[in-house]
């Protein structure tokens, strides 16, 4: 199952512009609230220098580079906790996604409007954050009660995991983010068992102009840094724009007026923040990369090319890609012995070619 990131903001703020440049899937970009009702999915492929290098040096006929999954979700407004502006059922397409991506507006327009009246970037990101905390905490009180129930007839685990459970309440309750005060172990338990929204990875898009105002990218950036987010600043109309040209001519554009793609840094966070790593595959049709979780074995990277080859796994030849970019050969990689073997409990590394031998 791929792991996906979810586009989340205010009204207004630019999320199915940045959707759109991300992924150039033409999902309808209006100046009023709600125009995205259902989510919208799309993929968008992870730049990567080394893929392009191997491409120089295998040349083959094909090149397919790793993908990661966005999902387009509606604006969500101050309320959308208690079901305003249909929060319940956009914060509940928020629990689907592994790791969200926040659009907050740092761009004025006079046709654009705000659905607070004014742009202020931290005010916003607070309204964010603090529906999705009074969301978990509903859902905590919850398995609070459970739990609670479990306790008083005895159970140890539930015990446990009640006073766990007590702890993140009171965090909530304070209206104390949970990232930057519970420990990656927890945080990511909270995420995927109990779903809670305030504790997926996180990263922002600063959406401004062509221009970025260096007070307020500062002054958010240290505003994010106390809940352990990313900032990435970009103008999603720009880069929407840019994407609609070729390769050859947006690299161009963006060289004539001095800026890089914002879209490019935002992939490559999006991509870390997944925890993901790229291994390589090639023969005689294509050269793939594949996109797996930090600390995947070789027998399950062999089952996302096919599942015939993890049920039939024998063993892998494994090379990294800076040796062979050094030796410019696999042929004579593999006479100088830098090709290794490795079985099934090989942890793939990120920058690994793999070649599988399996039996059918």
């Amino acid at each position: 199952m791929a792991l996906s990131l979810g586009i989340v903001g205010l009204p207004n703020a630019g999320k199915s512009t940045l959707f759109n440049a991300l992924t150039r899937a033409g999902v309808l970009v209006a100046s009023y609230p709600f125009s995205t009702i259902d989510p919208h999915k799309g993929v968008a492929f992870v730049p990567d220098e080394r893929l392009e290098k191997l491409a120089s040096l295998l040349r083959p006929p094909k090149v397919v580079p790793a993908e990661i999954e966005f999902y387009d979700i509606a604006g969500l407004v101050k309320g959308a906790s208690r079901g305003e502006g249909l929060g319940n059922q956009f914060l509940s397409y928020i629990r689907g996604v592994d790791a969200i991506v926040e659009v907050v507006r740092a761009f004025e327009s006079e046709s654009v409007s705000h659905s607070e009246g004014s742009i202020d970037p931290i005010r916003d990101a607070q309204i964010i954050e603090l529906e999705l905390m009074l969301s978990d905490l509903e859902l905590v009180e919850r398995w609070i009660e459970k739990h609670g129930k479990a306790a008083r007839l005895g159970d140890k685990k539930a015990r446990e995991e009640l006073e766990f459970l007590e702890k993140v309440r009171n965090l909530l309750a304070r209206g104390e983010p949970l990232r930057g005060k519970l420990p990656e172990e927890e945080l990511e338990k909270l995420s995927k068992f109990y779903q809670l929204l305030s504790t997926k990875p996180h990263l922002y898009y600063l959406n401004s102009s062509e221009e970025v105002d260096e007070g307020v990218l500062m002054e958010f950036e240290k505003w994010a840094s106390l809940r352990n987010a990313t900032v990435i600043w970009g103008c999603a109309k720009l880069e929407m724009e840019l994407s609609e040209l070729s390769e050859e001519e947006a690299q161009e554009f963006m060289k004539e007026i001095g800026i890089e793609s914002s879209l490019r840094k935002l992939i490559r966070a999006s991509y870390d923040i997944l925890n993901l790593i790229t291994f390589f595959t090639f023969n005689e049709k294509e050269l793939r990369a594949w996109p797996v979780i930090r600390g995947t074995k070789v027998t399950q990277a062999a089952g996302k090319i096919h599942t015939d080859m993890e049920k039939g796994f024998i063993k892998a030849e494994v090379i990294s890609v800076s040796k062979l970019l050094e030796v410019g050969d696999y042929k004579l990689a593999r006479e100088r012995g830098l090709i290794r073997i490795e079985g099934k409990d090989y942890v793939v590394q990120d920058g690994d070619i793999i070649y599988v031998i399996f039996k059918a």
